[in-house]
């Protein structure tokens, strides 16, 4: 019997969707649209803690 809660789940459904997400990601990195290792860190290391950043809006552009 399958475990429904624990049970691993497909990021992506559709077969070509992997493919089509790392073209894009492909994309992004080359048109510069990055976000430096340090500042996702940083960014992480705040959460849980009294002084929680919100994610830069600016990583959505």
């Amino acid at each position: 019997m399958i475990d429904a809660m624990n049970a691993e789940r497909a990021l992506f459904n559709d077969p070509d969707a992997l493919e089509r997400a790392r073209l894009r990601a492909l994309d992004d990195i080359k048109a510069g649209r990055t976000v430096p290792h340090a500042d996702v860190t940083a960014w992480l290391k705040s959460w849980g803690t009294a002084d929680e950043k919100p994610m830069p809006p600016e990583w959505l552009k």
